[in-house]
């Protein structure tokens, strides 16, 4: 089968097609014939080699939208469920950007109805780092949350899942950005570089680190969306930073709210396989409203 690795780390023309045999499941394993996967901005750090100088070749990819093709012993899933599911393994030697997958059974949901592949291939990293992030401000309904970076894939999700559970949410975005993120939601809309006032928390998909505990109340809480996002505490606030789980249970919640409506599925742009450099390319530039995806 073909897959995207990476054998030297670099720009976007260090991502190789590779020719590789087809992995086979394990007990506790479903592989999954790949229909599309999202490629997002951690790919792009570990191609670069931004999070360490890991072991090579690497695997790249962590959402997967498919069809399970195969299955190991003790899983609940059947040849040809439709399925989504999230790689959140860091070190790999095959992601999802190839042909077939092998995945634990327990990182595995139905996948949505109301979406093709393509759209569904976004959710399961993006949603599900949004979600944990929540969970680690463990915000109640009618408490301010400051969503920076809110138009991106992450801070939409957050944004959309913060309001659906009743918290009063402010994007921080691009100026052109504000329709996108009133619509999903956004009491409020500040502009980027302006100055969003005080929060009871912050949702800190941008990135901003250390800047944006400006914008948290004393004893409010600060959310990082990956592990070195962790800031210092200080005036009392409680700071944490997502490293993201994969939890079949919480996506199969995720995908609930996507034939809801209460979530949006948002797809930029689609690429074939063999031109995953092209598509790193593109990431690369900036400007992305919705995920790239890759097509096998």
């Amino acid at each position: 089968m073909r897959a995207a690795v990476v054998t030297d780390f670099g720009g976007p023309a260090a991502v190789r097609i590779v020719d590789t045999e087809i992995p086979e499941p394990a007990a506790g394993q479903v592989r999954i014939k790949v229909a599309a996967a999202a490629l997002n901005p951690a790919d792009a750090m570990v191609r670069s080699g931004a999070l360490g100088e890991l072991d090579t070749p690497l695997g790249l990819g962590w959402d997967v939208a498919g069809t399970v093709d195969a299955t190991g012993a003790d899983t609940d899933w059947a040849v040809g469920d439709a399925v989504v599911a999230l790689e959140a393994n860091l070190v790999k030697p095959l992601g999802t950007h190839a042909e077939y997958v092998v995945v634990d059974a327990s990182a595995v949901a139905a996948a949505p109805g109301s979406v093709d592949a393509v759209h569904a291939a976004t959710l399961p990293l993006n949603a599900s780092t949004a979600a944990q992030a929540l969970d680690l401000l463990d915000l109640r309904a009618g408490q301010t949350l400051l969503v920076t970076g809110a138009a991106g894939a992450v801070g939409g999700y957050a944004v959309q899942l913060a309001a659906h559970r009743g918290v009063e949410v402010t994007a921080l975005a691009g100026e052109s950005d504000e329709d996108l993120v009133r619509e999903l939601g956004a009491a409020r809309f500040v502009a980027r570089g302006r100055a969003p006032g005080v929060h009871d928390a912050v949702l800190d998909a941008a990135v901003l680190g250390e800047s944006a505990l400006e914008w948290v109340r004393d004893g409010g809480a600060y959310a990082g969306v990956m592990p070195q996002a962790q800031q210092a505490s200080v005036r009392g606030i409680r700071t944490s930073a997502v490293a993201v789980a994969a939890d079949g249970a919480q996506l199969k919640e995720l995908v609930e709210l996507v034939d809801a409506g209460v979530l949006t599925t948002r797809v930029a742009a689609t690429y074939p396989l063999e031109e995953a450099a092209k598509a790193h390319a593109r990431l690369a530039e900036g400007g992305v409203r919705g995920r790239l995806v890759l097509l096998p």
